[in-house]
Formats: structure tokens, sequence, C-alpha cells
């Protein structure tokens, strides 16, 4: 096998490792405020939205350190690690204690920042210049896979149902643990970095992740890491990129978490309403595998850069926000587990709530492929803490979104996200054009990113 083609099978690899992996968080992510919604008459007291507030809050700041622990036990084990995590957290559903939910979800947040600041290194070790923008879609294509598979489940398996009970809730969350360490395991296929490397090829990671085991090594290149981290955070790119990767982080609280409840709550929608949240989940797994492929492996063809890419993004999502604004009551997410009978500006539509969820994925493919290309073209020599103050930013706009979702009508959750995707859509334009500036100067074919 050549080295670009172990490169690519370590990059599918790792799209289906996550794949497996996010089936059933991402599952779990849609239906556990339901789920808890259910729960919470009986001795069990808790909020997923509070839960997903505290996974990304601890996130956020595990971030910090997440460079330093990558680059001590290496991007392989880190994700294996954090892959067990991933499942422990799943498990906690099928016989759920408030004292375990909170404490598995401390423990997820710092596996997430560890097993996302491991992908963005795996991903750039293995990529270049020229494969950066069709590996950063390969992969997210495998990952938003995920979307579908689970919620293809509960679309069926809850069909007709208005309330789960625990019979239900335990058929699901045990297959999602058994899905998530299957993911995990597979983690053990991905080559080693120095394997995949061409002769004379300089490894990207080299600086950070060395090649020396000893102790007194390990700390000073997490050290090392930990102080590119925050020189890096104060960069004008890092700083401009900041407030796009911020808009990701709410809209994926509000694809991921929120849009699925307000779902669910909607009487009008008849006995089909808990079985939509499952439809909802796989239309935005549809556009996000739409997004990945597209604006992914159609990238060298792309003679204009990743900003129009970036615009489609925006302006789906805003039409996406308008319909749901009209289609979805305004208490919808915060609704008690009898539901809404509210009406917005329209009659609920189940048609159109699911066309919103198609759009949803496939703006947020749109941010988060482009987001992925130019990190790993930036940053190509310091990818591991450009990733992790990327998942840092995100995640806690994602804490902060969970957090006022307990209390924020749906027309205010909509408001902040238009604010904040339009600024971050004008910053990404920034860097993109001082990045195409750059590959100019350097004389390279820009079309190839």
């Amino acid at each position: 096998m050549s080295p670009e083609s172990k490169k690519l099978f370590n990059i599918i690899i790792l799209g289906v490792s996550f794949m497996f992996i996010f089936t059933a968080f991402q599952t779990c992510g849609n239906i556990a405020q339901t789920v808890i919604t259910n729960l919470n008459n009986t001795d069990f007291h808790g909020s997923g939205y509070t839960s997903m507030s505290i996974i990304y809050g601890v996130f956020s700041a595990s971030n910090l350190i997440s460079p330093s622990v990558v680059a001590i036990v290496g991007p392989q084990l880190s994700m294996v690690v954090s892959g067990i995590f991933y499942s422990l957290y799943i498990a906690v559903f099928i016989q759920p204690a408030a004292w375990a939910f909170y404490t598995a979800s401390v423990f997820i947040g710092i596996a997430a920042a560890v097993l996302w600041t491991a992908q963005g290194n795996c991903l750039t070790v293995n990529s270049d210049e020229n494969t950066i923008g069709r590996n950063s879609g390969v992969f997210w294509a495998l990952l938003q896979s995920s979307l579908f598979f689970g919620n293809l489940y509960i679309y069926f398996a809850w069909q007709g149902k208005t309330r789960i009970s625990g019979s239900d809730r335990r058929t699901v969350f045990i297959a999602l643990t058994v899905i998530s360490l299957v993911g995990t395991v597979l983690f053990f296929l991905i080559r080693k970095q120095e394997d995949t490397k061409a002769p004379g090829e300089e490894d990207s990671a080299k600086e950070i992740l060395g090649d020396s085991s000893s102790a007194q090594n390990k700390m000073m290149r997490a050290v090392a890491a930990f102080k590119k981290s925050i020189k890096l955070s104060f960069t004008k790119e890092i700083l401009l990129l900041s407030v796009t990767t911020a808009y990701t982080g709410l809209q994926l609280t509000f694809f991921s978490g929120v849009y699925g409840t307000c779902i669910g709550a909607v009487n009008r929608f008849g006995n089909d309403e808990k079985s939509l949240i499952g439809l909802s989940g796989i239309f935005i797994g549809v556009g996000e595998i739409l997004g990945g492929g597209i604006f992914g492996l159609l990238s060298k063809n792309n003679r204009f850069g990743r900003n129009p890419v970036v615009m489609l993004g925006i302006v789906v999502h805003f039409i996406a926000f308008y319909l749901i604004f009209f289609n979805i009551p305004n208490d919808a997410p915060i609704a008690p587990m009898e539901g809404t009978d509210d009406v917005a500006y329209m009659i609920p539509s189940k048609e159109v709530a699911i066309f919103c969820s198609f759009l949803l994925g496939l703006g947020d493919s749109c941010f988060n492929t482009q987001l992925l290309s130019i990190l790993g073209f930036l940053y190509s020599e310091d990818s591991a803490p450009a990733f992790a103050i990327f998942k840092f930013v995100q995640s806690i706009c994602a804490a902060v979104a969970y957090f006022y979702s307990n209390y924020f009508l749906l027309q205010w959750q909509l408001l902040i996200m238009v604010v904040v995707g339009f600024f971050g859509t004008i910053t990404f334009f920034t860097v993109e054009w001082q990045a195409a500036a750059a590959l100019v100067a350097r004389s390279s074919d820009y079309s190839s990113i």
C-alpha cells in the first residue's frame, strides 16, 4: 500500500470509528431530553439540557489541556480511552440515577476534548494542502452518517408512541452502548503516523509528538503543546475564526438537542410526535452527508475557495430559522411532559419541520467542512493546538446555548443564532481572503484546496 493510500485508509477508519461512536452519542443527545421528561415523574430528576451544558462546559475547559494529553499518550490511545468514556455515559441511561448521570457528564466532557484534539491531529497528519479538503469531506460525511442509523431505529421503534416506557429506554440504550464500543475498538486499526509518511516528507506533528518516550521529554512536549495553544489563541486568524466557530457551537446545540425536543413536544403532530424526533435526526444526517460529500469530495473542482460554501450555509440556515419560527410554537423547547397545544404563525406541518431538519444539517456541513479545511491548511504544523482552540470555542458556546435552552423561548434562541451567524460569516470571509492571498504568494494553485 502506497503512503497516500495508507493516509486515505487512516482517514476512512477515523471516519468510520467516529460514525459508530456518534451514532450512539448523537442519537442519545437527540432523545435525551424527551426520555428524561418521561422519567421525571419517577425517582429520577434531571435535565438533558443541563447535562449537555455540563458536558460542553467541561469540554471547553478541557481543551486547554487536551493538546498536552495527546502529546503524551499519542492520538490513537487518546481516542480509544475517550471512546470508552462515551460508552459509559450512554450506558448510564440503561438504569439512570441523577448522580451517575451528572458525574458521567463531567467525564465525557474531558473525554470529548481529548477525542476531538486527537481527531484534528490525525486528520492533519494524514493530509496535505492538496488533500485536506477531500479528507475533511470524507471524514465529515462518514461522521454525520451516524445521524442516519440511530435515528432510523428511533423512528420505527417509537412510531405511534406518546410515552417512552422503561423497556423502550433500556432496549435503545443497550444497543447504543454496544455500537459505541465497536467504534472505540476500530481506532486500533489506524496505522501509526510515522508509517504513513512518504520518504523525506516532514511529519507535521513531530514537534508536538516527538520520538522519545522518556518521561522528561513527554513533559516537555506537554508544556510546549500548552504554550502553543495559548500563543495561537491570540493570533488574528484564530480570533476571527472564533466568531464562526461560536456560531457552529450555538447551532450544534439547536439541531442536536433542542430542535428534536421541540418536534416531540408539538401535540398537533399527533401520535407521530415522538417518532418524528428520529425522522428529524435522519434528515439532519442526510443534509450533513450531502454537504460533506459535495463540498469535501468535490473541493478540487472549486475554483472560488471556501467562501461560497460558507455563504450557502448561512443562507440555508436563515431559511430554516425563518420556517421554524413560523412552524414551531414558541414554548416548544421548554414544554412539560404533556407537550404544547400552542400554534405559531401557521398550523404545525410535519413536512415543513422535517424539511427544516434537512436544511439545518446541510448548513452545518457547509460551515464545519470549511472550518476543518481552513484550520488544517493554516495550521498544518500546529494541528493539535489549533483544533483544540476550535473545539474550545465551539464547546463553550454549545454549553451556554444548552444552559439558556432551559429558559429561553424559541424565538430568542433563533434570534441569537441569526446575529452570531451573520458576523461569523463575515469573519470567515476575512480569513479566507487572507489564506487565498498567502497561497497565491507561494505560487500554489488555490483551486486545489
